[in-house]
């Protein structure tokens, strides 16, 4: 079984490979990756944004890793960083990408803030599902996506070693392929075309029981 191929497939067709440029607002996705809470404070100290966003209560992986909200554990990084307090929104109740976005642009309407340009970070196998479900839920607002900075082999290296497995990552890019699919035709995501190479990847990796992290 060749694993690495058809998951290297996977993470390419994920990732999106954007361009960032500064923006008003830098709004972090939370989940397992720590990551993501670097990359957000990286690109607000090189200048990038004015505040950072953080997103996510408790998900399906870290309710049974840390005894906080994923929102609030990114902001502790941000802040070890360098990042001050002050600039930094915590929205610390959503659990999928639908509430990360509905309950973020509440906050902003709360406090009466309007910002014109987002850089939107997520892990580097999340950017095409977040980008296709902001442009359906969001399309008012201008944004580029990005992740944080590291190969597959990187992060296979990661979770290898982390709180989570490799085997659990590679489901995880699965359980996304089937997502893309299954939400461009119901409506909670602008529709993705999903290249053949992409779905005989799919289809091995499921085949080879990488399937914890499919729809029911």
């Amino acid at each position: 079984m060749n694993i690495d191929y058809y998951g290297k497939i996977l993470w390419n067709y994920h990732r999106l490979n954007e361009d960032v440029k500064k923006s008003d607002v830098i709004l972090g996705f939370g989940s397992h990756d720590l990551h993501v809470a670097k990359r957000c404070a990286q690109l607000f100290l090189d200048g990038y944004g004015n505040m950072i966003i953080f997103t996510g209560g408790y998900g399906r992986i870290t309710e049974n890793l840390w005894n906080m909200a994923e929102a609030e554990k990114f902001a502790q990084i941000a802040i070890k960083m360098g990042v001050p307090k002050n600039k930094i929104i915590i929205e610390d109740k959503a659990s999928n990408t639908g509430e990360n976005i509905s309950n973020t642009k509440e906050i902003l309407k709360n406090i009466n803030l309007s910002p014109s340009s987002f850089i939107v970070v997520d892990k580097p196998y999340r950017e095409r599902r977040t980008f296709a479900t902001l442009k359906k839920q969001w399309p008012e607002i201008n944004f580029v996506i990005t992740s944080p900075k590291f190969t597959y082999e990187e992060y296979c290296d990661f979770y290898s070693k982390g709180e989570i497995s490799k085997d659990e990552f590679i489901s995880i890019m699965v359980g996304d392929i089937q997502r893309i699919y299954l939400y461009g035709k119901n409506g909670l995501q602008i529709e993705q075309k999903i290249p053949s190479k992409v779905w005989e990847a799919y289809n091995k990796l499921v085949y080879w029981d990488f399937n914890k992290h499919l729809c029911k």
